[in-house]
């Protein structure tokens, strides 16, 4: 049988190949062995994605970020000490992309037309699967790194084509996750522009003040690229009912994501193990559920995996070894009950759907 189109609505790739020094275009086994021995990231010799583990999986397109986050003196997060050094490591992000696509292992989607492209490409059984490019399209994560709201006009024009105010912790347009309070008035100025471009905004990582606000002043696209639900997992990083019933009244399509702090509430970064929880895939598909309930149908779920998001195999589900294993969701969405139709709709059918009426002709 052959596998599904994926499309994965959040991936680091380039953070982590510039960041952890990771030549994705590697085979996993590779990537591991040469971190075997080394100590300077928890995630060290754990990877679960490279390039051609993406194409194993049939992940053939994905939204692609770019992050770097601004760090204030008085904040005990890392980050960069200036606007201006954050945007230089985004613009290194970029140089990696542009790299990979002259290398043939990537390219850009920027249209509706791309974007269509792209799924003809990885719809040709013609052509196997280890040949084809990763098709990408780039977000923001987090806007810290626009020195001031005139780069966003840069941002776009280079391909940015979804943007998120706020990552971790305060922030320049907007604080973040395990932060309170409202959007700042840059980012209130940085909303009218991305409106004036019709961007897709993200709005995973906000504040629930922030939420609201992006959601009453922002009037285009918007979607939660790695959101789960607050419901099942009770922190202020997951959607709560309002918020999700918000954006599925807005057309939104939430990105369910595969760290285990975001689908057990027993999980402690850098203490607990998968394994001895049992936090398996399957756990994911409770958060999809619940969303789809409030929904009454399966429009508005998909995958955001967040795979290489600072962590690997030592935070993630322990029946996952790598990217290609999402391809394990077709049997589990079966047996839970979902049709062949919801699952088109889970692995591509519904980011394909809000791209098309968003992205540009």
């Amino acid at each position: 049988m052959s596998k599904r189109l994926i499309i994965d609505g959040h991936l680091d790739l380039a953070m982590n190949a510039i960041e952890w020094n990771r030549d994705l275009r590697l085979e996993l086994r590779q990537v591991r062995q040469m971190e075997m021995h080394m100590k300077d990231k928890p995630d060290r010799g754990k990877g679960t994605v490279t390039l051609p583990e993406l194409r194993k999986g049939k992940v053939g397109i994905v939204v692609a970020t770019q992050l770097a986050r601004y760090s204030p003196p008085d904040s005990a997060l890392p980050g960069w000490n200036s606007p201006q050094q954050a945007w230089a490591m985004t613009q290194g992000q970029l140089a990696w992309y542009r790299e990979m696509e002259s290398a043939g292992e990537m390219r850009q989607i920027l249209t509706r037309e791309d974007l269509d492209e792209m799924v003809a490409l990885w719809g040709n059984e013609a052509m196997p699967d280890s040949d084809k490019p990763i098709g990408y399209i780039l977000s923001l994560e987090g806007a810290d790194s626009l020195v001031d709201v005139s780069y966003l006009e840069k941002a776009y024009a280079y391909g940015v084509r979804a943007l998120g105010l706020s990552h971790f912790g305060p922030g320049r347009y907007a604080p973040g996750t395990k932060m309170e309070g409202p959007i700042t008035p840059l980012g209130e100025e940085l909303l009218e522009a991305m409106g004036r471009l019709n961007m897709i905004l993200d709005v995973t990582h906000l504040t629930d003040q922030g939420f609201d606000q992006a959601m009453d002043l922002y009037k285009g696209p918007v979607w939660a690229s790695h959101h789960n639900v607050r419901k099942i997992v009770p922190n202020q990083r997951q959607l709560t009912d309002p918020q999700i019933k918000r954006l599925v009244e807005r057309g939104a399509v939430i990105g369910g994501m595969l760290d285990c702090w975001a689908m057990d509430i027993r999980f402690i970064d850098t203490v607990s193990d998968p394994w001895q929880l049992d936090i398996r895939l399957e756990q994911l598909i409770d958060h999809w559920d619940h969303i789809c309930q409030l929904a009454g149908n399966t429009h508005h779920v998909a995958i955001g995996s967040d795979l290489d998001g600072i962590f690997g195999t030592e935070q993630s589900p322990w029946d996952l070894n790598s990217v290609a294993d999402l391809q394990k969701f077709e049997e589990l969405l079966d047996k839970r009950g979902y049709s062949s139709e919801d699952i088109d709709r889970i692995f591509h059918g519904n980011w394909l759907r809000f791209l098309r009426a968003s992205l540009p002709v």
